[in-house]
């Protein structure tokens, strides 16, 4: 996810009525959002009710700087529409540039020139979330080493840790979201963390765009590990400073029918957040596809 090259999802369309039908009585499995953002121009009233209109029972959260004032409202928009946000995201305040290059220097927790700050911001959106019923907080952590030894892997790994105690304090999981490191490096932060609370959001389509590996293979190293999932396709990178290109759901080299039945083998029932990082009529044309396409598989393989 990378809010400062995205416009937040708008659109999506309605599920068809046998589908929704069936659901109702079958097991459980996972349930379809969208990201919304409250820091922005919509207000939470606005957003959630978007979330309601479009049929989705589920949204993540973008809160910005994550001031306490977010709290009523956003609950209050909640209960009233009857929406579940299943996260609250936040990136942190500071300068990210989403390529090879600068990338590295600028995203997440690992540049520490705005760790600190970050952290701030992480902990603000944990207690908003906890105010606000929601049980997870979700970021980009940024190009952890590969290297262990590389001196800004144990510092990572403790601001992880650090983030991650506050959120287990709070009741809720801390989730690392996938793309500027392998699955093993991202493993291993975890497990060097010592907690039980720091998980996966697997972004389908960032292992691909920032060439780190793919998401079936990447269910082998951290699939038990996953507890947030955002749906998007993309293509690996062919120019070593930029990232790949991100494009519509079966448009790229994400197998997503093989994705949902392991999702299903490890007994994934988590949200699936729809993105689409693109504007205009084409992002709702491709919205309303995937969650046509989403819904059969789930339809299919959790039956």
């Amino acid at each position: 996810m990378t809010y400062g090259r995205r416009t937040f999802l708008r659109a999506s369309a309605g599920a068809p009525v046998a589908l929704s039908l069936r659901a109702a009585s079958s097991p459980a499995r996972p349930r379809l959002g969208i990201v919304i953002d409250v820091a922005g121009k919509s207000t939470p009233e606005e957003a959630i009710r978007r979330v309601y209109s479009l049929g989705f029972p589920t949204c993540q959260v973008h809160v910005g700087a994550a001031p306490s004032s977010l709290a009523g409202p956003l609950k209050d928009a909640l209960a009233k529409y009857k929406v579940e946000a299943t996260a609250v995201m936040t990136l942190g305040p500071g300068r990210m540039v989403w390529d090879f290059y600068d990338g590295p220097k600028t995203i997440g927790l690992v540049p520490p020139a705005t760790r600190a700050a970050r952290l701030d911001a992480l902990k603000r959106a944990s207690d908003l979330g906890k105010q606000c019923g929601i049980g997870a907080v979700h970021t980009h952590c940024g190009f952890i080493p590969e290297d262990p030894s590389d001196p800004l892997y144990p510092q990572a790994v403790s601001a992880i840790r650090e983030i991650g105690g506050h959120c287990k304090g709070n009741g809720q999981i801390f989730l690392m979201e996938t793309g500027q490191e392998t699955p093993i490096t991202m493993l291993r932060a975890i497990e060097g963390t010592g907690l039980d609370n720091v998980c996966v959001n697997l972004d389908t389509a960032n292992l691909i765009l920032y060439g780190k590996g793919e998401p079936v293979g990447a269910m082998d190293v951290i699939g038990k590990r996953v507890r947030g999932l955002h749906a998007k396709d993309g293509l690996y990178p062919t120019d070593p400073r930029k990232l790949g290109e991100e494009v519509a759901i079966g448009k790229g080299r994400v197998d997503f029918p093989e994705l949902v039945r392991r999702l299903h083998q490890v007994s994934y029932t988590g949200p699936i957040t729809i993105e689409r990082e693109i504007s205009g009529p084409r992002q709702e044309a491709d919205i309303r596809a995937s969650k046509t396409f989403l819904e059969r598989l789930i339809e299919r393989e959790y039956a």
